[in-house]
Order: structure tokens, then sequence, then C-alpha cells
């Protein structure tokens, strides 16, 4: 196994080429304690979601291989993982059939790989094919929260259906919180991480009296984890934002600015004259995406496209990405710019709306500590 921090490149943060996605080694590893011994304390086991890291080299510092429990939320990611060492690893998106061939491979690698379902018909045909080929799947029913994405209210007659055409390959039950993202406060992330924790009691309790006992309760926001709810009867908390954080959770109170771990690296290509407030930077909607989740944050909280650092990382307070292109970023500022700052070639790092789909939109991670020094390059993989 390759060592947790690579050998380091002989690079800093002047010279790789941007855009470019760095990470702050420190703020990392205080994130990962906080919610390790937050949880510890609840007693709680955890099973961080990687599907925002997406690298070997955080998931060792998260819940190192081969003991480790993970959490992805594409295929893509499991294989990645399993390749890496990882043993124990839900796969927490509802599993259609056209998947059923890849998760086989996974199970006969050694993957202890627990899956989900919410219709009859995607359990039935999960259990047609395991029984076909002699496979052992482990599979937990996703119950709807109040999130109204996916899953069963926990009341719904269908549930009992859906363990039924599971058989003997039921699990449990699974949910995740995130409408917790709706809330402001700390009042609000404990509301709903006591829906999240009622509704799998619920829901496992009627399953219990048809006949189905559940060895599985899982739940789980960066939110709501971090709450004081009583997590009695659950048996395992889920949470993958809380490593890296961005400027939307600080918005809605989950974290400070000052904990948010990646930013993009870009440089300064355009100083338009006329324009004395603004400057062109050479990462738009493919390196920063277009997620603008701070807008309904309500007035002054909206950070357009994310906020303005320096190159070191210290806050640039009021400016802000307002407009993106492709390649290109507009960086405006609430009064003119000094002509000798934010000269052509500067460089500047933005802190990201959304942590996941920024970095999916790259390869690795540049990782600093502090400083402009690039101690380690960290692949992260992509894709589904």
């Amino acid at each position: 196994m390759s060592s947790v921090f690579p050998s380091p490149p002989a690079a800093s943060l002047e010279s790789v080429s941007t855009p470019c996605l760095v990470l702050e080694r420190g703020r990392l590893t205080r994130n990962l304690a906080c919610m390790a011994a937050t949880l510890a304390l609840r007693g709680g086991r955890f099973r961080p979601h990687l599907k925002t890291a997406k690298s070997a080299d955080i998931g060792r510092l998260a819940a190192p291989p081969p003991e480790g429990a993970i959490t992805v939320s594409t295929l893509r990611e499991a294989e990645y993982f399993a390749h890496h060492g990882w043993r124990d690893i839900f796969y927490a998106v509802g599993l259609g059939p056209g998947k059923l061939p890849r998760v086989a491979a996974l199970l006969r690698s050694g993957v202890n790989l627990l899956t989900m379902a919410d219709h009859p018909d995607a359990a039935a045909a999960l259990r047609d094919f395991a029984q076909r080929e002699a496979l052992t799947f482990r599979t937990v029913i996703e119950i709807d929260c109040g999130d109204g994405r996916a899953g069963l209210p926990p009341e719904s007659a269908e549930l009992i259906a859906v363990a039924r055409a599971l058989g003997p390959y039921f699990a449990g039950v699974a949910t995740h919180g995130g409408h917790s993202y709706e809330e402001r406060d700390p009042t609000g992330f404990a509301r709903v991480a006591q829906a999240e924790a009622d509704a799998l009691r619920t829901a496992a309790a009627r399953l219990h009296a048809a006949g189905f006992p559940s060895s599985v309760l899982s739940l789980g926001s960066s939110p709501t984890a971090l709450t004081g709810v009583d997590l009695a009867g659950i048996t395992e908390v889920r949470a993958g934002v809380y490593m890296f954080w961005d400027v939307f959770q600080a918005g809605i109170g989950a974290c400070t600015l000052d904990d948010i771990a990646v930013s993009v690296l870009a440089e300064v290509i355009g100083r338009p004259a006329h324009r004395p407030n603004e400057f062109l930077i050479d990462a738009g909607a493919f390196a920063l995406s277009k997620d603008i989740s701070t807008a309904k944050l309500g007035p002054g909280r909206d950070a357009g496209y994310g906020l303005v650092c320096d190159a070191d990382g210290n806050l640039q307070p009021g400016l802000r990405v307002t407009k993106v292109w492709q390649e290109h970023g507009l960086v405006v500022s609430p009064a003119p710019l000094a002509p000798d700052a934010f000269r052509i070639g500067s460089r500047v790092r933005i802190l990201p709306n959304h942590a996941c789909p920024t970095a999916a939109a790259h390869d690795r991670y540049f990782v600093v500590d502090h400083t402009r020094a690039v101690l380690a390059e960290w692949t992260r993989v992509n894709g589904w």
C-alpha cells in the first residue's frame, strides 16, 4: 500500500497549471477528526461517505482499509475503492437491474457490498439475479424521512412488499436527511436528525413485526451527524461533505468559512480598463461548476459562483465570482480595484459553493498546508 502522504512533487502553487483543485491538508484532517470525535461520543458507528472526496488517499485518513467501512454513490467509486483495499462498502443509491453484473463482480472479488432498493420490481430483479448467480446480496430498503428524493415513507404499505420481494437478501433500512440543507441553525439540523432516526425506527419496527428484522439502520448527512440526537437503535451514521465543507454549508451554519478545505486555483487573465471593479480568471463553469445554491440564503449572503481568496487562501472581502462561461469566470468587487491589485498572471483561489460538483471537475488534489508549497498530488476517481 502506498503512503498516505506520497513523495512530494517539486512544485508550488506558482508553478502548477491552472485551473486546479487545492486541498488544505490541515483543514481536512481537522474536519475528519471533529466528525470522528463527535460520533464516537454519541456512540454511533461511522461510515464516511466518499462521494465528495473520491480519493483513496483521503479515504485512508477517514476510514483506513480493510477494516474501514465506507459509503459510495457510484459503482465506479465502489470498484476504485475495492481496488485500493476496502472491503466494507455501501453503494447508497437505488440499485437498477442494469448494474447487477458489476455488483456481482464486486461481490465475487470479496467485497462485502451493501446495496439499496425501494421498489418491489427492483427488489425482485435483485433476488432473481442473486439466486441465478448463486450470490449473497445484502440490501437495505431506502426510507424517505422527508427529503422527497427517493425511498418509501416509513408508514408505506409497499415497505413490506419490498422486503418480501427481497426475501433472504433483506438487511435493513437506510435514509438520508438531505432536507437538512434547507435548515439554517443547529435547532433545524437537530429537527431533521430526529426525523431521520424516527423514520428508521418506525420502518424497522413495522418490518420486524412482519417477520423481517433489520440488522442495518443507516442514516446521515453532514449537518445532522453533528447534532446530539439520540442514536439508540441506529447502527451507523454516514456523512461526506464535512471533509471539505463549502460556502453553502457555511451559509447555513453547518461550518465556518475557515473550515473549507478545498478551493480552485485560478489565474487572472483579464483586467478590463473600462470596468475597474472586475477581472477575469481562467476558471469557469467547467472548473467551478454552475452551482449557485447560496443565492437562496438571502440578501448579502449570495456568493455567486464562489468567494475569492488570494493565492495563500486569505479571503478577499466583497469579491465573488458573479458570472461564468465554460472556461472564464468574472470576479466583481463592490469597489474599484487598485491598479496594482490582481494583475494579469497573478493567482487567486476560489472557495466553492458546493464542494461535490466542483471537485468532480478535477482529476487530482494539489495538497498544501497553509503555504504555497505543494506537498503531494492525490488523484481521485470520476465517472459512474
